[in-house]
């Protein structure tokens, strides 16, 4: 229940905690030993005066009766140094001792005061106190002080500990859920994921993230399956009427005319386009797209694009209409010819018969001039809502896309050379009402004026 990574947590939080509950105790025993000292200081004082001011009675006393500190009545003396924790001794004004003795062991501290009566010395009054400085209740006090600091330490102490291995485990919870999915996807499982977990903070988005990114994996190995069937079948129907062409003219069933040979080189042409698109998707996926960026007229762009398509679009009934604007922006001429070729088969490949596709360039709507757009709308069928999210993932296609042929990375390559390019890309569709697809880039800066 508790590894490694929580173990060392519960170490540390209770290595902090206990490096500041010691440094507080000793903080509060240092204070506390001060107070201490300056009490005992100070009950020392008074007890010397009290001494003094007794010794200064009884003198007096024995005085009025004739008599000096030999006849003295110097009792009380000792019980006041008694409850003061110490012992007394009186010496007379010569230095005699007249009462007490010297104490037997080394005194912490020695108070000395002289005894004056009447305005003169007639003797002094040592008191010897103990070296722990408190009498009995008050040291009393102190070692219940101590005592309390030193339980309220160790309570302390497992308090932090229990709360430390509780915070260590909720920490670590979520890292170890997140290890044993790690495992299991990295096993092959799949469909491995965390879950919804109660973590703190970032730990449970990071939880979170993994399992996004758990699904996008699988949606990515999902549609590479759909892309090798996709491909496979793209790729099997050229290549078996190629072969049953060149198979009819190798047995002489079918003379080698124009006729097959333009057969023939349609179905070349259909294949290397479906290389062309998967070479630039792996480019551009790779890093790996170089441009030749300069000066670019989108309007003679898209018209090239126009002528050599509009062929098509005559055989297939469809109307193709333009508005070209010229604009000239920063980019890679082949590549936006290859952009515009996509888009503009893309749409004769889902408007029917009868229908239209217009195809429009000119400069962008912001203030300053430093945008282009090209756009290409068609009357076709439209996307449903619930597909349109997924026009631009790789080798998808949608409902509409059965009946046609196509590898489903048309839009992926437009979306790749575009952001190439610093542009962005758009789509708006609705069912029954067509589809636009809408481009900006950004506008070549002007060139720098010539020398005379």
């Amino acid at each position: 229940m508790v590894g490694p990574l929580t173990a060392r947590l519960a170490l540390a939080f209770l290595a902090v905690a206990l490096g500041a509950l010691a440094l507080f105790s000793i903080l509060v025993l240092v204070a506390t030993a001060r107070e201490v000292a300056g009490l005992a200081r100070r009950q020392q004082d008074q007890t010397a005066a009290d001494i003094v001011q007794a010794a200064g009675v009884a003198y007096a006393t024995a005085e009025r009766n004739g008599v000096g500190w030999d006849g003295a009545h110097l009792e009380t003396l000792h019980a006041l140094a008694h409850l003061g924790g110490g012992e007394v001794v009186v010496l007379d004004e010569s230095g005699r001792i007249v009462e007490g003795s010297p104490p037997k062991k080394s005194p912490g501290r020695i108070v000395q005061r002289d005894v004056v009566v009447g305005g003169r010395r007639v003797g002094s009054v040592l008191a010897a106190f103990s070296r722990g400085g408190l009498p009995g209740a008050d040291r009393h006090l102190r070692n219940a002080l101590i005592e309390t600091v030193a339980v309220g330490a160790g309570a302390a102490a497992l308090l932090a500990l229990s709360a430390a291995i509780a915070v260590s485990r909720r920490i670590t919870r979520p890292v170890v859920a997140l290890t044993e999915t790690v495992r299991a996807v990295e096993s092959g499982d799949k469909s491995a994921r965390v879950g919804d977990i109660r973590a703190p903070g970032e730990l449970g988005a990071l939880a979170g993230a993994f399992d996004r990114m758990a699904d996008a994996l699988a949606l990515e190995d999902s549609l590479r399956r759909i892309q090798v069937a996709d491909v496979a079948h793209e790729l099997r129907t050229p290549l078996t009427v190629l072969q049953a062409t060149l198979e009819a003219m190798a047995d002489g069933v079918v003379a080698a005319g124009p006729g097959q040979l333009a057969s023939v080189h349609d179905e070349v042409l259909r294949l290397i386009k479906i290389v062309e698109d998967l070479e630039t998707l792996a480019a551009a996926d790779a890093t790996g797209l170089v441009l030749e960026p300069g000066p670019v007229d989108l309007a003679n762009v898209a018209a090239r694009a126009l002528a050599m398509l509009r062929p098509r679009y005559e055989a297939a009934d469809l109307s193709l209409e333009a508005r070209l604007t010229p604009v000239t922006v920063l980019g890679d001429a082949d590549r936006l010819h290859q952009v515009v070729t996509n888009l503009l088969t893309n749409a004769l490949k889902f408007t029917p018969a009868g229908g239209r596709v217009e195809i429009e360039t000119g400069p962008g709507e912001d203030p300053d001039g430093s945008s282009a757009y090209l756009s290409v709308a068609d009357s076709g069928a439209g996307i449903p809502p619930d597909e349109l999210p997924h026009v631009f993932d790789r080798f998808w296609r949608g409902s509409q896309a059965v009946r046609v042929a196509g590898s489903g990375i048309g839009l992926t390559v437009v979306q790749r050379l575009v952001e190439a390019h610093k542009g962005t890309v758009s789509i708006e569709s609705r069912s029954g009402e067509g589809t636009t697809v809408m481009l900006t880039f950004r506008v070549a800066p002007p060139a720098p004026p010539q020398a005379d």
